[in-house]
């Protein structure tokens, strides 16, 4: 089901206003793509930051974006629905030709305290146009002014030349070469107040980077904790689109918070919004959160989708999460495990370049919340109705998966959460309060739950609302203090001007110089997907200095693609250390050359100290080759276990050419790999009747189980471990790992613009290799029996034609990411398969 993330964050008109950095999850797209589709060839969106414009209905986020047009330069400001992703996204609100007059300067703060973090304000003229505008802290926004600056600089004549449709006042009102059709909107102009000064693009360096570690390190001595009011809410939406208002939910307390965090599950269950990540219920739900926010307090509003974002409030720095985890009360292990993986897999750029990624917990403030699926473990729906009528909640609570699991320490370490005075959220007959009547039955649980972790929050409430029916589920509610630490500017000037004081007595001549406690690392029987990981500790001497791994010569990474070390680069302080991991892994594009030997597990790490020596760390291991990665070719002719055979024997296998007939080798090849027959014939007889299948995830321990099983040929060993699960995600990943898809590079194409015919496709498939052509008719074969048994498996023929067409049929190397039309031919391609009557297993 789709994830959706609402965060509303808000400050009283009362209340003094805050600089609140909003940073993005890792992976953040670039916004710039979406503006370029609204320009027609001979334009190009040179750069795009997003930014806060004041207007007289107070303040809107817009996009600006750097523009080339026709030799000319313009300033354009987009307004936005949401992350810009395609041209629907956005909407030209007005052009500013960048031209003589034209000026962008950056307005100081109060006082010309320039605090670390935070967020530039300038101000954009041109003719009698101003615009105020504050943008996020962080290279990105520097990078965007400086492009802008250069390009209004004395002596520029690129853009000097009227435009017919400029007005006086500097703005294109027609702006006719743009090939956007949107309404133009014009936004108020408002001046700025107070001095200004030109930008500034001081670089940072060591001595910034230490300036900052000793605020950090006095970080107490020029800050006071103040309670903002925060409002956390959660509602699994059951795919409904929002009937009547939300204000039950969202607004029943009196006083109206400080920051709204609302985080929904199951916006939309359709199939299109599960492979192609759209859904137009994402605008219908967020309209009816903006229109049930609090009415004592107006609110500036942002929408992310994904599950989880991460901004800095004042001085401290807030993580929220939305998770929707696992179902059925008997998956609480793997409910477990997923929480884990989101802790150990979410990590977030920070602006300031350098600097490692932040993972989850690295936040002064964490708040998680969403539909956690732990059920109860009593299961006799008569006793649990019974406690539930007499409101005996504590009873009930005592058999609650996450207590249980919370109290055994084996999940959500480290956080807390409030006392649960209400009743079960989950499961309802949507319309009604009463329990539900179908043939599932299920057992009421407290599925939908808030928790925190943070030294400085405290709970106000904890409750369910049972006023909204349209789901399944009820929303729930947690509303906080939090106490953010806010910057006292006399205290911050204080500690800044001895910090530089200091700083300036000292002699930074010496060099610097550090000692490592390993520099060899040895991993030994390194196997496919199996993470192993080295560390070593760099301690500093007495001179502050920073480190980075840095690439050899004619090489573009500081290491080989199956190895990362965290952190990559830092910086130390005086006598302090730092534990540097080196974690290898072998995964799909590593996979086969390793195999082969083409390469070995040997590389030679350089670690650079700035003004320093370097210094060189040997790593090398031994990899166990897997059938995970060996083309189906190598995997025909292998008759026996990978692990059994010798290496010069896979070498030659695996760089043999690809043949269009048997005649290459005397031995006849087996019809389809081994590995593959394994798993097929094991799913075939167990899991034929299996719900979820190919959709749910299966678990590592078992994953590594059958990879082993597969490589060495114990076929013993799998039976009665592997759950269907893990052997249908195991298939997967092999097919995931092979260098050539089943359907091959070359036929991609071809097999695309047959997409409607199945006569052309499978003349298609006639002409593979083939190994390959059996491989292809026997998953087809595989999947049609599945969809034999559709009334039990719940399968259907878009559901296997989605996950299977993008494996089966991959674009070759160098081509762009499929879109959506991309995707939807390949699931087509499968799809005509599925539906023709043809051969069995």
């Amino acid at each position: 089901a789709g994830l959706a993330a609402d965060v509303e964050r808000g400050a009283r008109a009362q209340e003094e206003g805050a600089a609140a950095g909003l940073e993005a999850a890792a992976h953040k797209m670039d916004q710039s793509v979406a503006i370029q589709e609204t320009l027609s060839a001979e334009e190009t969106c040179l750069a795009t930051v997003q930014g806060i414009l004041a207007t007289e209905e107070g303040m809107e986020s817009r996009l600006l974006s750097l523009i080339e047009s026709h030799g000319k330069s313009m300033l354009c400001l987009y307004t936005h629905r949401r992350m810009a992703i395609t041209a629907e996204d956005v909407c030209l609100d007005r052009v500013l030709l960048i031209q003589e007059g034209f000026a962008v300067e950056e307005v100081p703060p109060e006082n010309n305290l320039q605090i670390p973090g935070s967020d530039v304000t300038v101000q954009v003229t041109s003719g009698g146009a101003s615009l105020l505008v504050r943008l996020p802290f962080g290279s990105h926004t520097q990078t965007f002014l400086r492009e802008v600056r250069r390009r209004c600089s004395p002596g520029k004549k690129d853009a000097t030349a009227a435009d017919p449709e400029q007005s006086a006042a500097g703005e294109v009102t027609g702006a006719p070469r743009l090939k956007t059709a949107n309404k133009m909107v014009p936004s108020s102009s408002v001046p700025a107040s107070g001095p200004t000064q030109g930008l500034s693009t001081r670089p940072c360096g060591l001595r910034d980077t230490l300036v900052k570690s000793l605020l950090k390190q006095k970080e107490s001595s020029y800050t006071h904790l103040q309670n903002f009011r925060f409002f956390v809410g959660t509602y699994n939406v059951n795919g409904q689109s929002p009937r009547g208002s939300l204000r039950p939910w969202l607004s029943q307390d009196g006083e109206p918070p400080d920051i709204y965090c609302v985080g929904f599950q199951e916006l939309d269950l359709s199939k299109e919004a599960f492979f192609f990540n759209d859904t137009p219920k994402e605008e219908e739900w967020f309209k009816a959160v903006t229109e049930s926010l609090h009415p004592g307090a107006k609110y500036a509003k942002g929408n992310k989708g994904g599950v989880a974002i991460r901004f800095q409030f004042h001085n401290s720095t807030v993580c929220v999460v939305n998770a929707h985890l696992a179902a059925h009360p008997e998956e609480y292990e793997r409910r477990n495990q997923e929480v884990r993986d989101i802790c150990a897999r979410m990590q977030f750029h920070p602006l300031e370049p350098g600097c490692p990624l932040l993972a989850i917990k690295e936040h002064d403030v964490v708040l998680w919340l969403g539909d956690l699926n732990y059920r109860l473990e009593e299961q006799d729906m008569e006793r649990v109705k019974k406690l539930i009528q007499t409101q005996d909640f504590q009873a009930l609570h005592q058999h609650d998966q996450l207590k249980i699991q919370r109290e055994a320490k084996l999940v959500f370490e480290g956080f807390q959460e409030g006392e649960i005075s209400f009743q079960p959220t989950y499961k309802y007959n949507p319309g009604s309060d009463d329990w539900d009547d179908s043939a599932e039955c299920r057992v009421p649980a407290w599925c939908d739950r808030i928790l925190w972790s943070g030294k400085t929050v405290s709970l106000l409430s904890y409750q369910s609302h049972m006023a909204l029916k349209n789901s399944d589920h009820k929303p729930v509610s947690a509303i906080f203090d939090v106490g953010v630490k806010v910057v006292d500017k006399k205290s911050y000037c204080k500690a800044f001007e001895g910090i530089v004081r200091s700083l300036d007595k000292m002699e930074n001549a010496s060099i610097p110089s550090v000692t490592l406690s390993k520099r060899e690392f040895l991993f030994k029987d390194v196997k496919y997907l199996q993470l192993q990981v080295e560390s070593f500790t760099i301690s500093n001497g007495p001179v502050p200095c920073q480190f980075e791994f840095i690439s050899k010569p004619n090489e573009d990474a500081y290491c080989k693609p199956w190895l990362i070390a965290k952190p990559s680069k830092g910086f130390l302080m005086p006598d302090s250390e730092v534990v540097i991991a080196l974690e290898l892994c072998v995964n799909k594009s590593t996979a086969t050359a390793l195999n082969s030997g083409e390469e070995k597990l040997e590389d030679i790490l350089v670690l650079h100290l700035d003004r320093g020596k370097d210094y060189f760390l040997s790593v090398s291991g031994n990899y166990l080759p897997s059938c995970f990665g060996c083309p189906i070719q190598t995997l025909c002719y292998m008759k026996e276990p990978i692990r059994e055979m010798l290496p010069e024997a896979i070498r030659e296998l695996t760089l043999m050419p690809l043949l269009t007939d048997d005649a290459f080798w005397e031995e006849k090849p087996l019809d389809v790999p081994k590995e593959l027959w394994m798993m097929v014939d094991l799913l075939c007889r167990s899991a034929c009747h299996q719900e979820g299948l190919f959709q749910q995830p299966g678990l590592r321990p078992e994953f590594e189980q059958i990879r082993d099983w597969l490589d060495t040929g114990t076929l013993d060993v799998l039976g009665p471990v592997a759950s269907n699960h893990s052997v249908a995600e195991a298939l997967l990943l092999f097919l995931e790992s092979l260098p050539e898809p089943v359907v091959c590079y070359k036929s991609y194409r071809s097999s695309l613009e047959c997409a409607n015919s199945y006569e052309m496709s499978s003349q298609v498939i006639s002409m593979l290799p083939k190994c390959h052509q059996n491989v292809f008719h026997y998953l087809v074969a595989f999947l049609r029996e599945l969809l034999k048994h559709t009334g039990k498996n719940h399968l259907d023929v878009n559901v296997l034609a989605s996950i299977f067409g993008g494996l089966l049929l991959r674009p070759p190397p160098g081509h762009t990411q499929p879109g959506t039309a991309e995707k939807q031919k390949a699931q087509q391609f499968i799809q005509q398969f599925l539906c023709h009557e043809g051969g069995t297993l």
